[in-house]
């Protein structure tokens, strides 16, 4: 590859815009989720009295511990934690000046302390993405130091290596992507029907979600086709030496994931991903450079192209792309069929794909060695005869042999989750690298992933309806329901548009009809909250459907919901975006005064007989950050992301900080 100084940047910019996106979708949550009248409480993670360095590393490792010495509670804690990543994402936005190692690190310590105590509203896979991506940022970053009265280039040779950890990460976030929607055995991905429910059941989706869903079928099977092709084979085209491959690699995985924000709200994750793939592109790439190319003599390249160029550039990747397209026709039975369509059908078995598998994990790693190990020399061969002066020169030779050791070291650690697609393959690594990964799990430094593992909703979408009544549990009318923010509830409201906010309430309520209460206690502690008319947890839902009295009983259905067809609204002025089915009782009428309820609440801390007792919080900071909360409060996450988003961007053009 080319340098990478401007895709460094570019890279580095996009990240601190997640970080600014993820921390303010967090903060307006945090009273109703976390608060100590929230549906799981912060407070209760944390063990009393931990609050020394030493308690910091030990268990979970979260700044949070340290809290009592500024005066302040884990909410307020959780508060400040927020705010301080949003203040410094939102000039890391704004301000190259402000992206450098310092940052980043803080970032990533302020997110992974409050992913400690966030329990199941932040066990998702684009928070430990987010971790895993957020460390290698703090290596990517430069570290902005004056010595000797100077300030060095911003760029330097071993660049190179630390997006290769970042392209590494791209290649194992795909390709396990691909691979678990095989291994599952999930009828649906083997029988390439996925597309025909997934716009339907997916968590949050949006308006168009509503039309590709009505896509042809060939169409739908096609393009599930087309993701297997994206996330298994494309991404070996990640370590290409050829720049063309790694291009279209490139434009791939920003389709699917263009594909995916077009149709599902899916947060700040899609975004990420392309940021990731960023490391497949140098500076020469054409969004990134503004002047013609020249050779080392300063001059204009040629446009004659010799007969290496054109082996390299134009005949090896079109035999590449060639092989591809033709296993893919085999692999999956392509046919034009006579009125235009094209038939798909998988054509290999389940135990022709593992054997497959067995064999290709060690072909992984080699890659993946045999790239990095190329990418270092790169680097020595670029500190050594391109760098002038003696100094420089000895700076750039200690930098990269400094990050290829740790380039090195990430490598052999992520090799543990990678494995975890194939135990064989898992149970032929050295011990040494299971243990050292063993001792760095806590702070989420590599991870393994997986996502659309099993493709739920053949037989509609599973959601959960509350309700509530103002006197009588054995009452057929008098029950009035509770609205979401953004899931699935009228049937005639349009579906929103809420990424790159994630409203963690309401996606929770997706994966809890998918199970049953027993498998989501943290659904009886929103029933107990709702029950007080708890204001912080009502803040992140609709209407309060009893906003002068709480209810006196609380019970869920499960329904299970369907998009409307285009028959349906046929010779309508006004369609319904849904219709729906009831199915099944989810809980009873539940009330403040059933005893195994009661009991429930006291088991789980949620009602204490003895409250704890609440040390005064008057300092600076805490009077600071309770009038943050009163001026903020929880407003609706999607505007408020895009204005925090907006004034960075309005700053970053005033101060003229470009890439």
């Amino acid at each position: 590859m080319g340098t990478v100084y401007k895709t460094r940047d570019c890279f580095l910019w996009f990240m601190s815009l997640i970080y600014l996106f993820a921390f303010s979708s967090l903060y307006i949550q945090i009273p109703g989720l976390y608060g100590d009248n929230g549906i799981l409480p912060a407070k209760l993670v944390l063990k009393e009295g931990d609050s020394t360095w030493q308690d910091l590393m030990e268990g979970q490792p979260t700044l949070l511990k340290l809290m009592p010495r500024l005066g302040l509670d884990t909410q307020m804690g959780m508060d400040l934690l927020c705010l301080a990543g949003m203040v410094i994402s939102f000039f890391c936005v704004a301000s190259r000046t402000a992206r450098d190692f310092i940052s980043f690190t803080l970032l990533w310590m302020f997110y992974l302390s409050l992913y400690q105590v966030g329990q199941t509203f932040l066990w998702f896979q684009w928070d430990i993405l987010l971790l895993e991506a957020g460390f290698l940022t703090i290596i990517v970053a430069p570290f902005n130091l004056q010595l000797l009265g100077r300030r060095w280039p911003v760029g330097n040779p071993h660049d190179g290596i630390t997006l290769w950890l970042v392209r590494w990460l791209l290649f194992r976030l795909m390709f396990a992507s691909g691979i678990v929607k095989l291994t599952s055995k999930c009828p649906l991905w083997w029988g390439l029907t996925a597309l025909n429910v997934h716009f339907e059941s997916q968590c949050i989706p949006t308006p168009a979600a509503w039309y590709w869903h009505h896509l042809p079928e060939w169409f739908l099977k096609l393009g599930v086709v087309v993701t297997y092709v994206i996330e298994i084979p494309i991404p070996f085209l990640f370590f290409s030496p050829v720049k063309s491959l790694r291009t279209f690699a490139f434009w791939s995985q920003v389709l699917l994931q263009m594909s995916i924000i077009i149709t599902g709200n899916y947060n700040f994750f899609n975004l990420l991903t392309i940021t990731l793939c960023l490391s497949l592109l140098d500076d020469s790439f054409s969004l990134f450079s503004q002047k013609p190319m020249k050779g080392a003599n300063g001059k204009k390249k040629s446009n004659t192209w010799s007969v290496v160029s054109i082996l390299a550039n134009v005949v090896f990747p079109s035999v590449v792309l060639g092989y591809i397209a033709y296993e893919t026709w085999q692999l999956f039975s392509l046919r034009i069929m006579p009125d235009w369509t094209i038939y798909s059908k998988i054509a290999f078995s389940e135990k022709s794909f593992f054997q497959w598998l067995e064999k290709i994990m060690p072909y992984t790693v080699y890659l993946g060695a045999g790239s990095l190990t190329l990418e270092i020399v790169i680097s020595l061969v670029k500190s050594i005869f391109d760098e002038k002066g003696l100094l420089r020169k000895g700076l750039c030779i200690a930098g990269t042999s400094f990050f290829g050791s740790v380039a090195v070291f990430m490598f052999v650690i992520s090799l543990i989750p990678l494995s975890y697609l194939d135990h064989n393959f898992y149970h032929s690594l050295p011990k040494y690298s299971k243990t050292w990964h063993s001792k760095l799990d806590p702070f989420q430094i590599t991870s393994s992933y997986g996502l659309f593992r099993m493709m739920t909703g053949a037989d509609g979408r599973p959601e959960l309806i509350l309700e509530g009544h103002a006197n009588n549990r054995t009452a057929e009318d008098g029950w009035k329901p509770y609205a979401f923010l953004y899931k699935p509830g009228d049937v005639s409201e349009c579906p929103p548009v809420v990424a790159p906010h994630q409203p963690r309430l309401d996606w929770q309520m997706w994966f809890a009809a998918l199970s049953n209460y027993q498998n989501n206690p943290w659904f009886l502690n929103l029933v107990y909250r709702l029950l007080q008319n708890e204001p912080d947890v009502l803040d992140l839902m609709g209407p309060n459907p009893f906003p002068n009295k709480p209810p006196k009983y609380i019970r869920a259905f499960l329904y299970h919901y369907y998009f409307t067809s285009p028959k349906d609204c046929k010779g309508k002025t006004k369609c319904n975006w849904w219709k729906r089915e009831k199915k099944s009782e989810y809980i009873p009428a539940l009330s403040l005064t059933e005893p195994t309820f009661v009991e429930y609440l006291k088991h789980n801390k949620i009602l204490q007989e003895k409250p704890t007792k609440k040390f005064k919080m008057d300092g600076k900071i805490a009077k600071f950050l309770k009038w943050a909360r009163e001026a903020i409060g929880q407003p609706e996450g999607f505007s408020f992301s895009l204005s925090m988003f907006g004034s960075a961007i309005l700053v970053m053009f005033f101060n003229r900080a470009v890439f």
